[in-house]
């Protein structure tokens, strides 16, 4: 998800939220039909139509023709279907056999070079002599053929296992890098500025993908802004483009689609920076249930976290069987600097792109412009610059100071040459406007409107945006969702954070810079922020991991990137790890982690029956005979997670107790020895307290026992399993939680 509502993220969270509540609960019109998934678990075993299957379905529930409210069959990868039904028709189709859950499709949100460097993961690093096999799956906006980034230049033959394919259509074309490429869109409607194809129509799919995947670019940038290489995590490895996103969102039939597709085609990772608003139950969210049937398969799927932060609770890509990533910063920030006449320089936190080449231009204060026309209220809207409040006589041609950050459309309109804004909004990331325009703090703002009230002729100019160092990074920007978790509370999410600040990667020739209406501003290479951004890096890093170790289950790979990541602090996070989860990636040495905290389908399914599901689902789920009981019954706290986590109501004293299995990756002969970290309020014990291994693939089995004071805040200890080379490193959370 790509943040881009500037101060107005909170506000529209919520108004998401809200929509998303009206969208499950407003259909007044019970014979409306809308569309409704219908998740069916596993591919049924033998000879069976799928379709048919569907089709005879719908048959017992609608009075028309099946065909007709039929959107999608879902059988190449797991059995399900989408259809529009009436509520009554999904009611009963709820209690047909076979079906594990009946969810009315919602639109989810989308939530972007230096960052790889920051990582210490630079151009010169080990690659695999497999790299150029690795298929990467990227679900989003679809993508830009023609840029740079996905030039085949040099690549071989597509890899033998690609079962894909291509929709060629008169303004797309796959090549060697992009070797596949489809669309999903419901109603036949692109909407304004689309492409009825896998052509990327906003950017952020483009951007995405070069972010994962792209190979080296030299000499890229932002109009000058951030000028060096830009590359994905794995430039030698091929995308296969799934375009589940439009300009209205992007819909749980089409999400569930690109997952059966994609599994069925044969890619190794699956990239989805695509989110609900609030959290679902695992099987009522196609992204966890196109995830676990990826997992079955031996694919790892990617999240992004969410853009709901810093609002404690707000992650919702959360399912235990795939990766979800919070964003950070890199050692870099961009200003936008503010000189006034009287030679005072300010620093703003915008991305102007625009040079006005030192020209100072009048200053004028939006509260002395009004628009009259509006009536006796004109001043006090002026004076924040709302659309439609400034008098475009006074202020055309001028740069207008506004004393809240409220929207740029306002002095857009007024035929404004900039604007400066006072704004009490979080200064640790930054846009990009279709106008020269910065933001300053609260006391900047009162200088410079000091200068506006004390000066004849105040006159001032906006310059291009500079880059400069963040001495404090990383940290994770106040945008990226926090824990705790809103499902399973005692499931640490996210589970680690990677750079998705400010992020330099390709971008599609048929979207603006901005992205903002009345922005006639195009380019090659953007920057832009979000956990979306993040979440590629988090891909690509996988992606580098799979190209070593092809045989490794979603699971080990995970294990590996949380516990090699880079320690991160509470005292730049106060959240602590319900804000990084196991800490800053680092995919260098997630290649060689030593041991590994490996699970498959059979520890998801006890997981799922100590969660509650009945004995049919999992079955239906699975595809298999599995059944609840006491050796399936397993408890949240036994799942093989890189992480720990403990919680109750705050002011009680609570003991769990983990049981955990590690699997040797590292040297065949090799003794680990367990080294604690538990601060005042957490006991943590570990028995044995030393592992040792005679082979690689051995497992270990160890029991942590935790006894923690809960209090209103989160307790932060760990684990390490340190051999004198690697530091298997995992966090234990405790904390009082209000969800108990």
């Amino acid at each position: 998800m790509a943040v881009r509502a500037g101060s107005l993220v909170s506000l529209t969270l919520i108004c998401l939220g809200i929509s998303f509540l009206v969208g499950c609960h407003g259909a007044s019109d019970r014979n409306s039909r809308q569309v409704y998934i219908v998740y069916m678990g596993d591919l049924p075993k033998g000879d069976v139509s799928i379709s048919s299957l569907h089709i005879g379905m719908l048959q017992d529930v609608v009075p028309s023709d099946a065909s007709d409210v039929l959107v999608y069959s879902y059988g190449r990868s797991f059995n399900g279907f989408a259809a529009k039904l009436t509520v009554d028709e999904a009611n009963k189709m709820r209690d047909k056999e076979g079906v594990v859950s009946v969810f009315l499709s919602q639109k989810k949100q989308l939530h972007t070079t230096r960052s790889w460097e920051f990582m210490g993961f630079n151009k010169k690093m080990k690659r695999s002599i497999i790299e150029s096999d690795i298929i990467v799956g990227m679900l989003d906006t679809g993508i830009w053929p023609e840029s740079e980034s996905f030039n085949d230049t040099g690549y071989g033959s597509i890899p033998e296992k690609w079962e894909g394919s291509c929709q060629n259509l008169a303004n797309f074309t796959c090549n060697n890098k992009i070797i596949g490429a489809r669309y999903y869109l419901t109603d036949g409607e692109a909407g304004p500025g689309d492409f009825l194809s896998p052509r990327d129509a906003e950017g952020h799919g483009t951007h995405t993908s070069s972010t994962a995947a792209g190979r080296l670019v030299s000499q890229a940038s932002l109009y000058g802004i951030a000028r060096g290489t830009a590359r994905g995590g794995v430039p030698s490895a091929r995308i296969a483009v799934y375009k589940i996103c439009w300009y209205d969102g992007c819909s749980d039939e089409g999400i569930l689609a690109a997952f059966d597709d994609a599994i069925a085609d044969g890619v190794d990772i699956i990239s989805l920076s695509v989110g609900s608003a609030l959290p679902m139950d695992y099987f009522e969210d196609s992204i966890a249930i196109g995830a676990f049937h990826a997992m079955k398969n031996g694919i790892l799927t990617s999240n992004s976290a969410g853009n709901g932060g810093p609002r404690p609770a707000s992650v919702t890509n959360l399912s235990p069987w795939s990766l979800s990533v919070a964003a950070s910063t890199i050692d870099r920030k961009f200003v936008a600097k503010v000189k006034l006449g009287n030679g005072q320089i300010y620093e703003g936190a915008t991305i102007n792109i625009f040079d006005l080449k030192g020209k100072m231009y009048p200053f004028i204060y939006g509260g002395d412009a009004p628009n009259a026309t509006i009536g006796p209220s004109a001043t006090y809207f002026s004076r924040y610059c709302f659309p439609g409040s400034l008098n475009s006589t006074l202020v055309k041609g001028k740069i207008v100071f506004c004393e809240y950050f409220t929207d740029y459309e306002g002095v857009m309109e007024a035929g404004a040459a900039g604007a400066v804004f006072q704004d009490l909004g979080y200064k640790d990331y930054q846009f990009s406007y279709p106008l020269p325009l910065s933001t300053v703090n609260m006391n900047d703002g009162r200088m410079i409107l000091n200068y506006l009230n004390t000066t004849e002729n105040p006159t001032a100019t906006i310059l291009r945006t500079s880059q400069d160092n963040n001495q404090f990074a990383p940290f994770v920007v106040t945008f990226s969702s926090r824990g705790p978790n809103p499902v399973t509370a005692d499931i640490l999410k996210p589970d680690l954070t990677a750079p998705g600040v400010d992020i330099l990667a390709a971008w599609s020739e048929a979207a603006s810079v901005s992205e903002a209406e009345g922005d006639t501003q195009t380019t090659k290479y953007n920057i832009i922020s979000g956990t979306s951004m993040s979440c590629p890096h988090a891909t690509g890093a996988a992606a580098y991991v799979k190209s070593f170790h092809p045989t490794w289950s979603p699971a080990a790979i995970r294990s590996a990137l949380m516990t090699t990541a880079m320690p991160m602090t509470s005292k730049n996070n106060v959240e602590a790890e319900f804000a990084y989860g196991a800490g800053h990636i680092n995919p260098l040495q997630a290649t060689d982690p030593g041991l590994v905290y490996d699970a498959g389908e059979i520890d998801y399914v006890k997981f799922l029956c100590g969660q509650g599901y009945t004995v049919k689902n999992i079955q239906l789920i699975t595809g298999n005979s599995s059944s609840c009981s006491d050796d399936t019954n397993g408890m949240v706290w036994d799942l093989n997670y890189p992480s720990f986590a403990l919680s109750s109501t705050p002011g009680t004293s609570i003991t769990r107790i983990f049981h955990r299995t590690v699997t040797n990756v590292g040297p065949a002969v090799s003794t680990y020895n367990a080294v604690v970290n538990a601060p005042p309020g957490l006991v943590i014990q570990v028995q044995p307290s030393v592992l040792s291994f005679e082979y690689v693939g051995q497992t270990q089995n160890f029991v942590v026992t935790v006894a923690a004071e809960l209090g209103n805040s989160i307790i932060s200890g760990s684990l390490i399993w340190d051999d004198g080379v690697h530091k298997v490193k995992s966090p234990i959370v405790a904390y009082g939680s209000i969800l108990q």
